[in-house]
């Protein structure tokens, strides 16, 4: 019948300390950026498939989720993953310059391929060279059609662990 204590349904560490989700493995660690619905989604997710999950908010917290206020404080490593899920921030380009001066394994910035990658211009203009620029991934995700902040979430994870597992995170198709 539920949990009689007052935790909130997304907070991930209560959710670890009841056994709902899986200890993370040490090897996979995520930072999410900006505090969104779709980061809220793609941390719980996240989280399931053994991430070490915190979100890198200068300014917002998420509900029952760690937040850091910088890149420098998010413990990124040579086994974090990266994830931007708000590129109209007008933080982005502070925010991103300072998590490619860490050893990130992946960094992603969500959005439409239709449109101009706006993280570009930012880190243009603060004269990071085209090699450190090169290194964000934009679109992110594998192709669902995502809608909502869930399925958004989970074409993300896939595409992670995808990534991470050296696939193409594409369908599967029959060998003739």
């Amino acid at each position: 019948m539920g949990h009689s204590h007052s935790h909130s349904s997304t907070d991930v560490a209560c959710a670890m300390a009841h056994g709902d989700v899986p200890v993370p493995t040490g090897e996979r660690r995520l930072v999410v950026v900006f505090a969104s619905p779709v980061a809220l989604q793609l941390v719980h997710l996240a989280a399931h498939v053994g991430y070490e999950c915190v979100v890198l908010d200068p300014e917002a917290d998420l509900d029952g989720v760690p937040t850091v206020r910088s890149a420098a404080s998010a413990g990124i490593d040579a086994a974090t993953d990266v994830v931007v899920t708000d590129h109209d921030r007008p933080e982005l380009g502070d925010v991103l310059a300072d998590v490619l001066a860490q050893p990130a394994r992946w960094v992603g910035v969500m959005g439409s391929p239709r449109h101009t990658a706006p993280h570009v211009a930012a880190l243009q203009a603060r004269g990071l060279p085209a090699a450190d620029i090169a290194r964000v991934h934009r679109p992110i995700g594998l192709d669902i059609g995502s809608r909502s902040p869930a399925e958004i979430a989970i074409a993300t994870v896939a595409g992670l662990l995808a990534d991470r597992a050296g696939r193409p995170g594409g369908t599967y198709e029959v060998q003739p």
